[in-house]
């Protein structure tokens, strides 16, 4: 059973990390913030008692369903103001008939309510293009790879989890990038 110190230290090694996954997903700094922060409260009060080897996998997974909980009250919040936007426009009858909600709702820039649908429908394609070159990476290629540029871990933490040498991981994640570099270039992506 983790104690209180074992669980601080593991909340502070994960932080920095933990803050990127969920602002590379929300795009949005003040909310990514708030979802680390709300993971870290949910792992503290009902999983605190669990073994030190078991947290970084509860943890990985209550920060997933933070960020899930995000979009769906984005969802439903986006839902609303377009409903009730229409309230807005003046109630004297004078030029409803030139109203349009989606003229006077403007979502915020970067996110992803302001994308265009072609850009939406092109990023999904992007990073499925790149998912699927990472799957064509040989094994150790593509442990070095996710654990360094995905997971953020650093050469030593990388180097002790695939039980190789730091000079390996360096060599594993230098030969996994030049090849997705190459193979998106291939197809026309340059990132």
């Amino acid at each position: 059973m983790a104690t209180d110190k074992e669980l601080s230290d593991f909340l502070e090694s994960v932080e920095r990390r933990a803050f990127k996954q969920a602002v590379y997903a929300v795009r949005k700094d003040e909310a990514a913030l708030d979802i680390v922060q709300d993971a870290m409260i949910k792992l503290a009060e009902k999983y605190g008692d669990k073994p030190v080897g078991e947290l970084p996998m509860l943890f990985q997974r209550i920060l997933q369903n933070t960020i899930h909980d995000f979009f769906r009250r984005e969802k439903v919040r986006n839902t609303w103001v377009s409903l009730f936007s229409s309230f807005g426009s003046g109630g004297d009858g004078e030029g409803q008939e030139d109203f349009d909600v989606l003229e006077s709702f403007e979502s915020e820039d970067g996110s992803e309510a302001a994308e265009s649908s072609a850009d939406k429908v092109e990023r999904q394609q992007t990073l499925m293009l790149i998912d699927a070159e990472i799957q064509k990476l040989p094994t150790r290629q593509r442990e070095a790879f996710l654990m360094r540029y995905w997971q953020d871990m650093d050469v030593a933490e990388t180097a002790a989890a695939m039980g190789c040498s730091e000079g390996s991981v360096k060599t594993h994640c230098s030969r996994a990038t030049h090849a997705l570099a190459q193979a998106l270039r291939a197809k026309g992506i340059s990132l």
